[in-house]
């Protein structure tokens, strides 16, 4: 998500239809004295009945006319509709009238510009710089070429004195092809621009996560404006929802739309798993480390995935604020996460391949790390764990889970099944290396 992407943009052309099919016509006399005066012979039923039926049929006709209009039988009559609030705002269809009340999106303008004048100015635009390592003409016996190559993403501002939050993979470029072919460096170069502001400030960072994909970098600035968090927890499927942030290069762009799921559960390529927030409000490359916010202009989530494909429009995700909180904070502090740690590597086993080799479901340890919490605890290779604290489990994803939801030092129940025989063994959770 931190490269530029060509834009396609749609113009579609309106035409305004005609009507060809009038059957209406206007005469107008050029000659207004031309009018030949009649002498009146009809007596009572000319002069009073006639022009009193007259009258009564044109009434209904104007009466009539005006009530077909929606525009004028809404001011004669009203709102009809039978929701109780705003009348601007309510909507309903009228059985049997053909007609359905006027729509105002004046509360949807307003809230959308309110949350945009709220958020955006604590919205950065983040540049990095690289350097690419090209080494296939070294294959020919040429030499390996460089080149320095930029990305662009978004950021958040925390703290009024420079610390702004954004994703790990917007400032951490270092990658290479399945060839080696080439080697993508870590950033060179990390600069900041603030909203409205064409200054470049460079940062530095403080700290990344790579499993969380999150990071905080900083700039040597104060008196900035910090964004306001929500609780994502309390937010609902439906309510409004808007990303900001700096897609394809264009800087400080909102995009509205909803909270289309809550709790999603999510990969990403490089087979990570995510619980995020998903929205149909528009992120796009450029987006990753913005904001998705509510219709307060407060932050729920960090922009940070996307789904792409020729049949897939509007399904971005962000990681929702309330689970960033402890990250950042130690994140600042210390420059990494500090997480408990076991010591161990293992395999899921489903059915068919522990029955293939004898063994039960569960996760098959297949090495130890020495003077680890699992080696001091007893824990052995060829091992098959299959509970922790008296949760049955069948992956490392479930037995990881468990294991992060404790503190360093805290003591966990590990159950094993060792040659058909069933041990329960206590780990006492050290650091991660």
């Amino acid at each position: 998500m931190g490269e530029n992407e060509n834009i396609n943009i749609k113009k579609e052309k309106v035409e305004n239809a005609e009507n060809k099919n009038s059957n209406f016509k206007t005469v107008v006399s050029t000659n207004p004295y031309n009018a030949k005066k009649v002498k009146n012979k009809s007596g009572f039923g000319k002069s009073v009945l006639l022009p009193f039926f007259s009258g009564v049929v044109g009434c209904a006709l104007v009466v009539g006319t005006c009530f077909g209009v929606p525009s004028i039988r809404t001011k004669i009559l009203g709102n009809t509709s039978g929701l109780s609030g705003n009348s601007d705002s309510d909507s309903t269809s009228n059985e049997g009238s053909g007609y359905v009340s006027q729509i105002s999106l004046n509360n949807y303008s307003d809230t959308a510009v309110y949350a945009a004048n709220k958020i955006l100015p604590s919205i950065v635009g983040i540049k990095v710089e690289y350097t690419v390592n090209n080494s296939m003409l070294s294959i020919f016996g040429g030499p390996t070429s460089t080149a320095t190559a930029t990305a662009s993403g978004s950021g958040i501002i925390i703290s009024e004195d420079g610390y702004i939050l954004t994703n790990n993979h917007v400032i951490s470029t270092a990658d290479s092809d399945s060839d080696n072919f080439y080697q993508i460096s870590e950033a060179s170069k990390i600069t900041v621009t603030l909203f409205n502001d064409t200054t470049e400030y460079e940062a530095q960072i403080v700290g990344k996560d790579e499993q969380t994909d999150l990071a905080v970098i900083k700039i040597d600035k104060t008196d900035l404006p910090k964004a306001e968090f929500a609780d994502s927890d309390s937010i609902k499927v439906g309510e409004f929802a808007m990303a900001v942030g700096n897609p394809v290069g264009m800087d400080s762009t909102v995009t509205c739309g909803i909270i289309s799921a809550v709790n999603r559960e999510v990969t990403d390529s490089d087979g990570k798993q995510y619980t995020l927030i998903q929205t149909d409000a528009a992120i796009n490359s450029g987006n990753s480390g913005g904001a998705l916010v509510n219709s307060e202009g407060k932050v729920i989530g960090i922009n940070t995935l996307k789904l792409s494909g020729e049949d897939i429009e509007g399904i971005g995700f962000a990681i929702p604020i309330n689970s960033t909180t402890d990250i950042t904070n130690q994140l600042i502090e210390y420059s990494k996460v500090k997480r408990p740690y076991i010591g161990l590597t293992g395999m899921d086993l489903d059915e068919e391949t522990a029955k293939r080799y004898n063994l039960v479901v569960g996760v098959y340890v297949k090495s130890i790390e020495d003077f680890s919490s699992a080696e001091k605890a007893g824990i052995k290779p060829g091992d098959v764990i299959i509970e922790a604290d008296g949760t049955k489990i069948t992956t490392m994803d479930e037995l990881n889970k468990i294991k992060n939801s404790h503190k360093i030092g805290d003591e966990m129940k590990i159950k094993v099944n060792r040659e058909g025989q069933e041990r329960e063994l206590t780990v006492t959770l050290g650091e991660q290396p």
